[in-house]
C-alpha cells in the first residue's frame, strides 16, 4: 500500500484554504451532516477512496467523511477539472491524493491505480471508472469493499451494463438517480455552469445565436433552459420520441443532427454516448461553430474526425482549440472535448453540490451500517435519506412546509367514498 500522496505542490495549499472556506459557507445541509459525522463517528476505522472532480466543493465532501473517522483518498475523475491548490490543501489536512491538473492518460490512470493500493471498504464514482478497474484489475479486494455511490448517468449505464452481464459483483447506491441530486445537479447546476465555462472561456455573446443541444435528459434540459434565457434560439436533438416532445412543448426546435449542424453557432452534447457530433455534421457546420461537451467522457465529440478533417489545429487561447478545414472553414472545440463546465470553469455552484454531496455522504454511511444484508447490484437511495436532505435544505433556509393532519392521511390511504 502506497501511504504517500502524488500531487503537483504542497505550497499551493494557503490558496485552497481559503477555497475550501468559502465553500463550507454555502453548504449548510454538509455543515449538518458534519457536525453528526465529528459527534459519532460511522467510519472510524473504514478506508474511503473519492474519484470526482477535485475542487473545493469536493474537498469539503473528503473533509466531511473524514471527520466521521475514515482514512480518505481521492483521485481525479478527469484530469482537467483538478485544482492543484484544493488538492494541495488536502493533503495537508491528512486526507490522501494522487491527482494533478493536466495529468496525461498514463499519469491519470497510474493515479487510479494507487488509489486502489490503498485498499477502500468505499468507494464514491463519478462514471465508473473505479469501480470497473476494480471488476477488471483488482478483484481479489472485492470482498473487503462493503459498495460504492455513483455520481453520474454516464457512470450508472456502464454499472447497469456490469449488472446485467452479472459483472458486478458490489452494491453501488445509484446517486445520480435521488431527486435531490438530479433534479437540482443535472438541471440547475449543468444548467448553469455548463455556460459559465463556454462564456468565460469565449467571451462571446450568446443572446441572438442558434444553440444545439444534443440530449434532452435533466442535463439537456438545464442547458437549454439556460440557454433560452441568454436569450439563444435553442434546437434539440434527440433518439427518444418522449423527450423530443417534452422539448417540443417547452418551446425548442427538434431535429435530426446532420440539419442543426447547418444552423449552430453553439454546440454542447449532453447524452453519455460516442461520436453524436462526427465526421458528416463538420462536412457542413458554419465558419466559426464552437462545440463543447457537458458529458462525461470525451467521446460524445468526434476527435478523430474533426482531426482527419482538418488542414491545421492550434490552441489560440487556453481551452480553445482551432480546426481549419480544407474549405477555410474553422471550427472551435473548447476544453478538448471534455466537460467544458468543469475544465473551462469551476463546476457547479456550492448550493447546489451540498445537495449531491450530503446524498452522498449519507449514501456511504448507509452502505456501511447495512453492509451485511445489501447484495451486489445498483441500488436506489433511500427515500428517507432523498426527503431528509430536502428537510434540512429547507431547514437551513428557514423555511417551513405543510404536514398532512390525520385525515389526510387516512383519505389518501383508501380507496372507497
Amino acid at each position: 500500500m502506497n501511504n504517500e500522496s502524488i500531487i503537483r505542490d504542497i505550497a499551493l495549499a494557503p490558496k485552497g484554504r481559503e477555497k475550501l472556506s468559502w465553500v463550507a459557507n454555502y453548504m449548510p445541509v454538509l455543515n449538518t451532516i458534519k457536525k453528526d459525522f465529528i459527534e459519532k463517528r460511522p467510519f472510524e476505522g473504514k478506508k474511503i477512496a473519492i474519484c470526482l472532480h477535485l475542487e473545493a466543493k469536493t474537498g469539503y465532501l473528503a473533509q466531511t467523511l473524514q471527520a466521521g473517522g475514515a482514512d480518505v483518498t481521492v483521485t481525479a475523475s478527469n484530469p482537467l477539472s483538478t485544482q492543484d491548490d484544493v488538492v494541495a490543501a488536502l493533503v495537508e489536512s491528512g486526507v490522501r491524493a494522487f491527482a494533478w491538473h493536466g495529468a496525461t492518460d498514463e499519469e491519470y490512470h497510474q493515479h487510479h491505480h494507487l488509489t486502489l493500493g490503498v485498499e477502500p471498504n468505499l468507494i464514491i464514482d463519478d462514471g465508473g471508472d473505479l469501480i470497473a478497474l476494480i471488476h477488471q484489475s483488482y478483484r481479489d479486494m472485492i470482498p473487503d469493499i462493503t459498495g460504492g455511490c455513483e455520481e453520474t448517468t454516464t457512470g450508472l449505464l456502464r454499472l447497469r451494463a456490469m449488472e446485467k452481464s452479472g459483472a458486478l459483483k458490489i452494491p453501488v447506491i445509484s446517486v445520480n438517480d435521488a431527486l435531490m441530486k438530479y433534479l437540482f445537479d443535472n438541471r440547475y447546476g449543468t444548467g448553469q455552469s455548463v455556460w459559465e465555462g463556454i462564456m468565460h472561456t469565449t467571451n462571446l455573446v450568446v443572446a441572438g445565436k442558434n444553440v444545439v443541444v444534443a440530449g434532452y435528459g435533466w442535463c439537456g434540459k438545464g442547458v437549454a433552459l439556460r440557454a433560452k434565457g441568454l436569450g439563444a434560439r435553442v434546437i434539440v436533438t434527440e433518439i427518444d420520441p418522449i423527450k423530443a416532445n417534452e422539448a417540443l412543448l417547452d418551446g425548442f426546435e427538434v431535429m435530426p443532427m446532420l440539419k442543426a449542424a447547418e444552423l449552430g453557432d453553439f454546440f454542447v452534447t449532453v447524452t453519455g454516448n460516442k461520436e453524436v457530433i462526427q465526421k458528416e455534421h463538420y462536412e457542413v457546420m458554419r465558419d466559426g461553430a464552437v462545440l463543447s461537451n457537458a458529458g462525461h467522457f470525451d467521446v460524445e465529440i468526434s476527435k478523430p474526425d474533426l482531426y482527419e478533417a482538418a488542414v491545421s489545429v492550434r490552441t489560440i487561447k487556453p481551452n480553445i482549440e482551432e480546426f481549419v478545414l480544407k474549405d477555410g472553414r474553422k471550427i472551435f472545440l473548447l476544453a478538448e472535448g471534455r466537460l467544458v463546465n468543469l475544465a473551462s470553469g469551476n463546476g457547479h455552484p456550492v448550493e447546489i453540490m451540498d445537495l449531491s454531496f450530503a446524498i452522498q455522504a449519507l449514501s456511504l454511511q448507509y452502505l456501511h451500517k447495512n453492509r451485511q444484508v445489501l447484495q451486489p447490484g445498483v441500488i436506489p437511495v433511500p427515500q428517507d435519506i432523498d426527503r431528509g436532505v430536502a428537510m434540512m435544505r429547507l431547514k437551513s433556509l428557514g423555511r417551513k412546509i405543510d404536514v398532512l393532519t390525520a385525515g389526510q392521511k387516512s383519505y389518501l390511504e383508501k380507496w372507497e367514498s
